[in-house]
């Protein structure tokens, strides 16, 4: 954003979504079934899709208001950060709900991870957040010397290389809690990093500077929309709030689709 490339900003945060929903969560389910809480299937997913709906209407500036060029604005910026303090003060509201027990879908009991302490936690997340923003830079520089050399839009990049990239950790974390048997942890995981994507990552780049849009990406947004709907039937229809290997096998076939349609779209 501080960079004006806002095709790489707004492809990434479209992309990773995509990438979370149909990859991660995918791979997820394909390492271990995934139940999931009904509070994610009735609150957080159709937050979900509000956050969707939400950032559709503010970049697509001619549909209400007949306005060129499209964009979000610092005012639309600090809007979506206002739907993200809803979304935080939900989520501390539930956090203080006392659950005892928590279970696999084989209904075993699960053990909670050893604690590491506060300090070293703290170190953990200072040197993450200092990795992240290097990270961050990298990728940026690295994404628009491709889309030099091979003469591609930076929406592209955005919606692949950025995109993947950046729901690596996703990718880890989900993975890693589906193999301990944590799968709750890795759905929210997912819904919850695809709303701070929308709300917060978006909304604070747009209040630093405002963000062109190319209605080229009101393809993907659809999309994105539809795969989150897809998500919400097969968990809420499937086997007793699970997602299966099978559904997660599903989600990794469509991404294979999008990332080619993505590349002949060019």
């Amino acid at each position: 954003s501080l960079k004006g490339n806002a095709g790489i900003a707004l492809g990434n945060i479209i992309g990773s979504n995509i990438s979370n929903t149909l990859l991660i969560l995918g791979v997820s389910a394909m390492v271990a079934p995934l139940l999931v809480r009904k509070t994610t299937i009735k609150k957080e997913i159709p937050f979900s899709l509000l956050s969707i709906l939400a950032v559709f209407v503010l970049v697509n500036d001619f549909l209400i208001d007949g306005l060129i060029p499209n964009g979000l604005t610092q005012i639309d910026g600090i809007i979506l950060i206002l739907f993200f303090s809803i979304f935080v003060f939900y989520t501390f509201g539930i956090s203080r709900e006392k659950e005892n027990i928590f279970q696999k879908t084989a209904g075993e009991i699960k053990e909670h991870p050893k604690d590491l302490g506060s300090l070293k936690s703290s170190f953990f997340i200072i040197f993450g957040i200092v990795g992240l923003a290097f990270g961050g830079d990298l990728i940026v520089r690295g994404s628009i010397g491709i889309a030099g050399i091979f003469g591609v839009s930076e929406v592209l990049i955005g919606l692949t290389i950025v995109a993947l990239g950046t729901s690596l950790p996703e990718l880890a974390a989900s993975v890693m809690a589906a193999k301990k048997g944590n799968t709750d942890m890795a759905v929210g995981n997912i819904v919850g990093s695809n709303i701070f994507n929308l709300l917060w990552v978006l909304g604070l780049s747009a209040v630093i500077k405002t963000i062109s849009y190319s209605v080229v990406l009101n393809t993907d947004f659809i999309i994105l929309f539809f795969i989150t709907i897809l998500l919400f039937f097969l968990i809420y229809f499937g086997k007793k709030h699970i997602l299966g290997r099978w559904e997660g096998a599903f989600l990794v076939f469509l991404y294979v689709v999008y990332m080619t349609f993505l590349i002949i779209r060019g």
